[in-house]
């Protein structure tokens, strides 16, 4: 009901702030490590604490991983920037304040396309430092905490925000921009993408007017969302928890809102600030920075191949269809692989077929990741090519992938020693159908009598006859001779 209020009466608007956390060895402004999962507080130093007298220190790669962001949001890179100290009184961030950009951000005015060719605009991208996490106790999570505890280990971490305009228009449309952020940034290198782990974070500035007004309405921020799908859900309960104020006669507040998975709602976090609130100052500890045009020209040259250019060479230099070719962009290990591969074989369609069938059902049940296999190109490549030939049968391949996957090899030493070679030797195979036929008599009447369908029992037979190492061609055309005779 509230999705056709949506289509008819309402049109949704949904503006983004990504938060792409840098995989830079050390944090933005110290030489902590930057790493997840290590125990409490370890990560951290004088400068991390905010300990009296410490001064920061920009990180280079930071600044260098920023500048590839923008480049790939097309953005345009400023000759000129600088850092500014945000007020931010939480004991997350011990100073008080986070060091972030605010009128001279790195990177602005770009564009980022989804898949379905809507052009996005990108407001910018600047550099700031993460805080540190609050683990709050109880079994009610934070409304029935008792007291909380202060992890540091991410205060300081090397954050880029890309900030979008409010250009997108359905929860759909969020999702998809997230996921094509998440794929931009792995393919540069600069970040792993993990929602779960929060090395990719979102804020989601969701409004809804009426439908052909060009005024914004009031916005809410939603915040805790660490899933495409959470992302999805949380834009389109928001929408419908607006319409329903609306039609009630109700003000949307201008808030920000936690959405709560396992109720599959948002709750009132606090009331959303804007930016004077924040009394920004330009940072006395840091210097601006002066960027090289001819730096941001030799980094342009050095940009890694990104999704759009892969998709489009996947499809002209081997021929795989826009679907195909797709799944191997959207899925960065399985697309260089197939490349990888298809240096050596010219069985493209094939090797995709395994990666996307086989390998990721394996993938999927074992729980792990394709560099975490014993897979490798060359094995994969002459599993195609004996499957082009029609050397190895969808059987056969069936037994071989999880080994290659586990334990390694070539699929040719694997064929003889575990005993899986075709069988092309009409002699023996002629007589596995004789034998089939003689003890189905009833079942070989009944098909020459007409039931054509009977065809695949007898194929089945010989296969299972065969432990499915039969050339099914050759079987095929001599179980068809022998029906006929």
């Amino acid at each position: 009901m509230m999705m056709s209020a949506v289509a008819t009466q309402y049109e949704v608007v949904i503006g983004i702030e990504v938060h792409v956390q840098l995989n830079t060895a050390s944090k933005l402004f110290s030489s902590a490590p930057n790493q997840f999962g290590s125990e409490p507080n370890q990560n951290t130093t004088a400068v991390c604490v905010a300990l009296p007298g410490v001064l920061p220190v920009l990180n280079g790669q930071a600044l260098e991983s920023a500048v590839r962001i923008g480049l790939a949001l097309n953005c345009d890179i400023a000759k000129y920037t600088k850092f500014d100290r945000k007020q931010y009184f939480y004991p997350d961030l011990p100073k008080a304040y986070q060091i972030s950009q605010y009128d001279y951000p790195v990177a602005e005015r770009g564009t980022l396309t989804l898949p379905n060719g809507k052009v996005v605009r990108i407001t910018r991208a600047h550099l700031e430092e993460d805080a540190g996490k609050l683990v709050h106790q109880g079994a009610d999570g934070l409304a029935g905490s008792t007291h909380s505890l202060v992890d540091l280990n991410r205060a300081g971490a090397p954050l880029v925000e890309i900030v979008s305009e409010p250009d997108l228009r359905s929860a759909e449309e969020a999702r998809d921009y997230m996921m094509t952020i998440r794929n931009m940034v792995r393919y540069l290198g600069v970040c792993d993408g993990n929602l779960d782990e929060g090395s990719l974070r979102c804020d989601a500035n969701v409004s809804i007017r009426p439908m052909g007004s060009t005024e914004l309405g009031n916005r809410t921020e939603i915040k805790n969302m660490n899933s495409f799908k959470a992302v999805e859900r949380a834009v389109l309960t928001e929408v419908e928890r607006q319409i329903k104020l609306t039609e009630a006669g109700e003000r949307i507040k201008q808030e920000s809102r936690l959405w709560n998975e396992s109720t599959g709602t948002t709750m009132p976090m606090r009331s959303k600030e804007d930016a004077h609130d924040y009394r920004y100052f330009p940072c006395p500890d840091l210097p601006p920075i002066h960027i090289d045009e001819t730096w941001v020209a030799s980094l342009l040259a050095t940009q890694p191949e990104l999704p759009p250019q892969r998709l489009a060479r996947l499809m002209a230099d081997f021929d795989l269809s826009a679907y195909d070719a797709g799944v191997l962009v959207e899925f960065k290990e399985l697309g260089d692989m197939f490349l990888q591969t298809a240096e050596k074989t010219t069985a493209y369609k094939v090797v995709a077929n395994y990666l996307m069938g086989d390998v990721v059902g394996w993938l999927k049940t074992e729980k792990k990741e394709l560099p975490e296999t014993a897979l490798t190109a060359e094995a994969l490549a002459e599993l195609s090519t004996l499957t082009a030939e029609k050397t190895v049968s969808s059987a056969i391949s069936k037994k071989l992938i999880p080994v290659l996957l586990t334990e390694g090899g070539m699929p040719s030493t694997l064929l003889e020693t575990m005993g899986l070679k075709q069988v092309d030797n009409v002699e023996e195979l002629t007589a596995t159908i004789e034998a089939i036929l003689d003890a189905n008599p009833d079942n070989v009447a009944a098909y020459r009598g007409g039931k054509d369908k009977l065809f695949g029992f007898f194929v089945g037979q010989a296969m299972k006859a065969t432990q499915g190492r039969a050339n099914p061609e050759l079987l095929n055309d001599l179980i068809k001779k022998a029906l006929q005779s």
